[in-house]
């Protein structure tokens, strides 16, 4: 299967540099380029990619915002949207595209705080209630904590000493049961609900 990748940022020569970089790999092929958030959504809309490589800061419509827009449509359900902060390597790169397009979160700190920080200025009323929180076991919510933390897959595997296959069916369950639609859901009910404070 090809990845196909939108690129959102508001240089040319940034977003330059990512197509050759993708189009270099055998598994991708970028879809269409945007240089600021509100153009960004609408070429999604138009083009359907599978992820979204999007800048944090550009002009007008921001990434956070834009990252926004995509996830509360509804016709762009199965479009995933990675944040780039800063990468060590071109490797990096292609690895958290893979990620992202496998349907698994990959959410640097930095991101992590600038999607909180503004979530929370603005609560999303679909987001987890304090009441499905109490329908949630102890280990359920020690889990939410960590997600909350910005912990993948395998750092929760790691924390809680259980196996990868495991933690990947805790995400699931709280996915189920606090009716979220992706793992940054979780993360902004784990901030919302207290179980992780910002700062």
């Amino acid at each position: 299967m090809t990845i196909r990748v939108l690129l959102a940022d508001d240089q040319a020569l940034v977003r330059s540099a990512f197509a050759l970089l993708i189009r270099s790999a055998p598994d991708m092929t970028v879809v269409g380029e945007a240089d600021e958030g509100d153009q960004a959504h609408e070429l999604v809309r138009g083009a359907h990619p599978d992820v979204v490589v999007m800048d944090i800061r550009m002009p007008g419509v921001d990434g956070i915002e834009a990252t926004d827009r995509i996830a509360r449509d509804e016709d762009l359900a199965g479009v995933r949207v990675l944040i780039l902060t800063t990468f060590e390597s071109d490797e990096n790169v292609l690895a958290a595209i893979r990620t992202v397009a496998a349907g698994d979160a990959l959410l640097s700190p930095g991101a992590t705080r600038s999607l909180i920080t503004r979530v929370l200025r603005t609560p999303d009323p679909a987001v987890a209630s304090a009441a499905s929180l109490q329908e949630l076991t102890g280990r359920e919510r020690e889990v939410l904590t960590l997600i909350g933390r910005g912990l993948n897959n395998a750092e929760l595997a790691e924390a809680l000493v259980i196996s990868p296959l495991t933690a990947k069916t805790y995400v699931s369950r709280l996915l189920t049961k606090l009716d979220a639609r992706d793992r940054a859901q979780l993360v902004i009910a784990a901030y919302e609900s207290g179980l992780v404070q910002t700062g």
